[in-house]
């Protein structure tokens, strides 16, 4: 009578179950989101991205050490059960009793899969007896081999990375066909708690646990004695992901331009990038380290940093100080007052208008319509040269030189070189109060390190399928031309080498190398800035609060030359030095003699206030020493 009663309750439990699940022949495998794998330039991995995290490995690519590291941990009878292990089953639910805790342990590779594919994580009876149902009908439909390389692929292994391509590519930087053992033996030991045995947070924790995975592999015969020993005497390490946390925004840039380039991704791919890991890595220290020490100090909460070569290729790009705790992309979507970092676009609007470096304009307070900006010290020169007062970020010469050229002319040239965001056209835009992306100021100065050329900044290279069978995007080499004279690339390097030399950036420190650029800090020192570059690189520092708080006074020739200096010297390590485009190691020229540009233009209100009639700009082509010179130097024809 017990049996039949025993017989009944167990026809029943199977009934309930049946109830709870959906129909068998209904249950399919779910088909696992696209993956996307951001590689750097020198083919190591920088990031993934995708729900699932991993590219899908077939079993057979694997080493053979790889699945039988996971079987002698995890399931050591694989092979002969059916699904569910009874002795297992048994020992858990001893454990439970004793414990009486909810149902743990005892399940199989099998089992684990159902979980994983059709369960919620609830660790309770009747999820445990959905699971040895759902595990019975894929071991009824699919191979053992099938079945170890679905749960292979859509495990769990912490740090957000499932499946084994993925966990091999995060905590090894490589792909899992190179696991070693001692590395798929610590891969099989983190199932079993992937927070916990992490070896990013407790590499001991995780090396002793891969310790039990390669003496339960030598017990069950899956290698010799020589192996294990070996394993054990050289125990995998976990790499230090390139770039920390900041390549997170690269990697986030990256899924934007991926949609841009080939519109919805419905597959497995290989992003290849243009980041240099190693300098990613200095980016992301040069702006921790000197933050950590003097952010607190000058109320400085936020940082980016954005490095390109001279025709785009963006080589290291930094969003923010933790991305964790903030996933704002500053170098890409924030927009901010640029200050004096705008006025390269005004000067060279200037020079365009047919002034020269040598020109001279009155350093002296000046009213615009009830408007009057001041200089940084409150200090006057007097009469002094274009390159002077650029050197030394001279606001009323720069306001000066907008109300001659007009508003209008340095709009347009700064759309020229690539500012995309919208610019005001009014007296203020020279001293930079409309605002700008770091990324889109970057790209405009690299105009100036290329000798004159269109730069459209990119970072994808080339996108293809996760088998490598097909390329979906190549990068074009092609150039966009030219879109200023070379000899005004002379003379404006000329202007910002002299910032470097004797101007608001004297503290830029970049041994054996030319270099230019120009400093920036916006009204009330909300927005610090510095935008360098030699030949080789172009490099853009952005200091600030996100709520746009002052800061305690920081200025661009402050921290942010301070930051640019220690990543460019890493930068620059080992690379063969070579001059600016119209810029000697002896530096350009100087003239001594008066010229038509020299003088003040007519129409301008010397008192201040400014003429309208001129303030489109009355174009001057100068003469005497300046453009003789002008000649013989760049083939003035």
């Amino acid at each position: 009578m017990a049996a039949a009663w025993a017989i009944i309750a167990a026809l029943g439990i199977l009934v309930w179950i049946g109830v709870h699940l959906p129909p068998i022949q209904s249950l399919e495998i779910p088909k696992r989101p696209p993956s996307v794998l951001i590689l750097g330039a020198n083919g190591a991995t920088l990031a993934t991205r995708g729900d699932m995290g991993g590219a899908e490995v077939p079993l057979r690519e694997l080493p053979a050490y790889v699945p039988n590291a996971f079987v002698a941990i995890e399931d050591r009878r694989f092979y002969s059960h059916h699904g569910i292990d009874p002795w297992g089953i048994l020992r858990a639910g001893v454990r439970d009793v004793l414990h009486r805790g909810a149902a743990q342990g005892g399940s199989t590779i099998t089992q684990q899969l159902a979980k994983n594919l059709f369960l919620t994580q609830e660790r309770t009876v009747s999820r445990k007896l959905q699971e040895a149902v759902l595990a019975l009908w894929l071991e009824h439909k699919f191979s053992k081999q099938q079945i170890l390389a679905l749960y292979l692929n859509r495990v769990y292994f912490g740090s957000g990375a499932y499946g084994v391509e993925a966990a091999t590519q995060r905590y090894f930087g490589k792909s899992a066909r190179q696991l070693t053992l001692p590395e798929a033996a610590m891969l099989a030991g983190l199932v079993q708690s992937p927070s916990r045995l992490s070896p990013s947070h407790n590499l001991d924790g995780a090396q002793r646990r891969a310790a039990l995975v390669i003496a339960a592999m030598a017990e069950q015969k899956m290698i010799g004695d020589d192996a294990a020993r070996r394993a054990l005497a050289t125990p995998a390490r976990a790499v230090k992901p390139s770039g920390g946390g900041s390549v997170n925004y690269v990697a986030d840039w990256v899924m934007d331009a991926v949609d841009d380039l080939i519109g919805h991704v419905d597959r497995d791919i290989v992003v290849e990038t243009s980041i240099d890991p190693a300098l990613q890595t200095a980016a992301e220290q040069s702006l921790d380290d000197i933050l950590a020490q003097k952010g607190d100090k000058l109320d400085i909460g936020e940082g980016a940093l954005v490095a390109m070569t001279p025709d785009g290729v963006v080589r290291a790009l930094v969003g923010g100080r933790n991305y964790a705790e903030s996933q704002f992309n500053r170098a890409i979507a924030a927009r901010r007052q640029p200050g004096s970092a705008f006025k390269p676009f005004v000067y060279l609007t200037a020079l365009e208008h047919g002034l020269t470096p040598d020109t001279v304009r009155e350093d002296r307070p000046i009213s615009v319509q009830g408007w009057r900006p001041e200089n940084y010290e409150h200090e006057y020169l007097g009469p002094v040269t274009l390159t002077q007062a650029l050197a030394n970020s001279l606001n009323t010469v720069s306001v000066r030189l907008t109300l001659e050229v007009g508003p209008e002319a340095v709009v347009r040239t700064a759309y020229r070189l690539g500012i995309e965001s919208k610019l005001e056209p009014n007296a203020s835009i020279a001293l930079g109060t409309s605002e700008v992306s770091v990324i889109e100021l970057v790209s405009a100065y690299a105009t100036f390190a290329n000798g004159g050329l269109a730069v459209l900044p990119h970072v994808v290279t080339r996108i293809r399928s996760a088998d490598g069978k097909q390329t979906l995007y190549t990068r074009s080499t092609q150039t966009l031309g030219r879109i200023v004279d070379v000899r005004y690339v002379g003379m404006m390097n000329t202007m910002m080498h002299e910032t470097l030399v004797s101007g608001t950036a004297r503290r830029a420190d970049l041994p054996g190398w030319l270099a230019a650029g120009k400093t920036g800090t916006s009204q009330d020192f909300r927005d610090a800035w510095f935008i360098g570059y030699t030949s080789h690189l172009v490099t853009g520092v952005w200091l600030g609060n996100d709520d746009n708080a002052p800061t305690k006074r920081a200025v661009g020739g402050g921290v942010p030359v301070e930051i640019w200096s220690r990543f460019m010297k890493a930068a620059h390590q080992g690379v063969a030095a070579a001059p600016l485009p119209g810029l000697s190691s002896a530096g350009w020229f100087s003239s001594a003699a008066p010229t038509q540009a020299s003088m003040p233009p007519r129409g301008i209100d010397e008192t201040g206030t400014g003429g309208a009639a001129d303030r489109g700009g009355q174009r001057n082509s100068g003469g005497g020493l300046d453009f003789w010179l002008l000649d013989k130097l760049f083939g003035r024809r």
